[in-house]
């Protein structure tokens, strides 16, 4: 009985684990990368937002700390409904 009960336990453990996996904010990757992208912003919160949404949907997040757009594209052409640029 006590092993019958700890294997339906483990059953449950692990296939509540693989659907909280999903529902994780940011990948390692865009945290890293937002991180030093925003290191010397005057506004870090609401650059790390940003930096967050645009690498999400991107896949990737310029080199340095300003500038360098050209080697992210999809970063460089996102535009806020003002027509401002939306990533830092």
């Amino acid at each position: 009985m006590k092993v019958l009960f700890a294997t339906l336990l483990l059953c449950i453990l692990l296939l509540s684990s693989s659907f909280l996996e999903p529902a994780m904010a940011k990948p390692l990757f865009c945290a890293k990368k937002c991180k030093a992208r925003c290191e010397k912003a005057g506004l870090k919160d609401r650059c790390l937002k940003y930096c967050g949404i645009c690498c999400a949907q991107c896949k990737c997040v310029p080199s340095g700390t300003y500038g360098n757009k050209h080697e992210c594209p999809c970063y460089r052409d996102m535009r806020t409904n003002k027509g401002k640029p939306k990533c830092p």
